[in-house]
């Protein structure tokens, strides 16, 4: 898929003629153009190759004290008009109901910003030669134990614009990448998945390089994962340490630290479909969340991962920051709304899935910064615990406290060294004594970013992007499980 020339399906002058023939007081509009493709190949056979192309604007309008939006795929000046006189229509009819006094002069972006992600597109490489490395991929994990092979590239390129009436204006521009490859292996009446990322994405800002880069080492050490599980023992029952891969931490920090931490759940927005929270608005600054190891920020400024940017969909500036700081709860997960609702600081993640939504607080680039130990220094730390790879099941309840876990690949630790791979490992906790368990945090080294395309959340519902890099891992005396199918 290559770069194409972006043209505004909506121009400004239009819009703010739009806004002034209407004597509106304050308006926004976000326009959003993406396509993405989809490439699967299975048993090295092509399987799936489809392109999805998708544009709209939604318009915002602020009428004394009322707030109302409106979404629409009609670019004419005519459409323009109705879509601005329906967002008008609510914001009259919502006048004096509103959780808060809606100021957009206080809770939209000021300024103008272009953000373009690292690489675009293919650079370089042809449609075939990305179809013979998708197929390459499938050939290098045959084996006689394999009875099935996967490849997938998934690309997207998306272009966003937003204007107000006040001639505030955003540019974003994204090529993004993600990618994964899998067997799954049968022997002795036991049957064995193993992904190279699964459900933790290697999804990146950037061009493809590291999918075309892909080694014959990379792949088949997949195919001997899967393998040696196949004929390997159930993971055993019992508190013991767990040393975490950054691909299975991702998932982890997802779950027990992003969605719990979103000040809309926090303030009971979303428990009627998503969940609420364990975290209550008296704990910022106050909840030692985990050990004094854990430092966790949010920063949608680093451009290889998936979810960066300069502004969020509310046009609200991004930077780094500390949510939390050595264990300490610091700064939640809200936008401009929520954080003049709660009084609580919060971050630039007021995110919309698409043109026909909303913007809520979403998590974006939530990463645990690096630590201080070597791989080989946590594995010589452990008495007896297990390493654990590549999430494969999870369950958490409604409000992110309680969670159980599965992965795809288990290895014992035994007296400070690898021992004997293990199948089906699981490991369930609670989240705050889960975090403050947290014994040694990974250097430099260990550090692998990962993320996911389908994080869902929200009524009607809004599947988006998020970013999550992290070290290893290693937690003290967690209950872990395993099972024998």
């Amino acid at each position: 898929m290559q770069k194409t020339a972006f043209n505004p399906m909506i121009t400004k002058e239009t819009f703010l003629k739009q806004v002034k023939d209407l004597g509106l007081e304050w308006a926004s509009l976000r326009q959003i153009h993406e396509t993405s493709q989809r490439r699967i190949a299975r048993n090295a056979q092509l399987e799936t190759a489809a392109v999805d192309e998708n544009q709209g604007y939604m318009v915002e309008v602020s009428d004394r004290g009322g707030f109302g939006y409106a979404a629409s795929p009609d670019t004419t000046a005519s459409g323009i008009a109705r879509a601005l006189e329906k967002a008008l229509q609510l914001a009259k009819s919502s006048k004096g109901y509103g959780l808060f006094a809606f100021d957009p002069s206080q809770h939209r972006g000021k300024g103008q910003s272009r953000y373009q992600s690292a690489k675009w597109g293919m650079n370089g490489h042809s449609e075939r030669e990305v179809w013979e490395k998708l197929i390459w991929i499938c050939n290098q994990l045959k084996h006689s134990e394999v009875i099935m092979t996967q490849s997938v590239l998934w690309t997207i390129q998306n272009h966003q614009l937003w204007w107000d009436s006040e001639g505030n204006d955003f540019e974003t521009n994204l090529s993004l990448v993600t990618y994964d490859f899998g067997v799954t292996a049968h022997a002795a009446g036991v049957t064995q998945n193993r992904n190279f990322a699964g459900l933790s994405a290697h999804s990146y800002q950037s061009d493809l390089f590291d999918f075309m880069a892909l080694s014959s080492d990379q792949i088949k050490e997949i195919l001997e994962d899967a393998r040696a599980l196949v004929h390997a023992a159930p993971c055993p029952d019992g508190k013991m340490d767990l040393l975490l891969s950054p691909d299975q931490m991702m998932l982890q920090i997802h779950e027990s630290i992003g969605h719990p931490l979103e000040l809309d759940r926090i303030l009971g927005d979303e428990r009627n479909y998503a969940g609420g929270s364990f975290v209550a608005p008296s704990d910022f600054g106050k909840l030692q969340y985990g050990s004094a190891l854990l430092n966790v920020t949010f920063d949608p400024t680093l451009q290889r991962q998936f979810a960066s940017y300069a502004r969020d969909d509310l046009g609200n500036s991004a930077q780094k920051e500390f949510i939390i700081k050595d264990g300490l709860l610091v700064r939640g997960l809200g936008s401009l709304e929520s954080m003049a609702r709660s009084g609580i600081p919060g971050v630039a993640n007021g995110r919309s899935s698409d043109w026909n939504r909303p913007p809520v607080d979403r998590m974006a680039n939530l990463n645990i910064e690096p630590g201080k130990s070597s791989l080989q220094e946590m594995i010589e730390a452990v008495e007896l615990g297990v390493l654990m790879k590549s999430n494969r099941s999870w369950s958490i309840d409604d409000f992110r406290n309680k969670f159980q876990f599965g992965c795809e690949y288990g290895q014992m630790i035994r007296k400070g060294k690898l021992a004997e791979v293990v199948r089906n490992p699981g490991y369930r906790g609670v989240s705050v004594p889960f975090w403050n368990s947290l014994k040694k945090v990974g250097n430099a080294s260990t550090f692998e970013v990962y993320g996911t395309p389908f994080c869902g959340k929200a009524e009607p519902n809004q599947i988006i992007r998020v970013g999550h890099a992290s070290p290893a891992c290693l937690f003290s005396q967690v209950e872990v499980f395993g099972g024998n199918s």
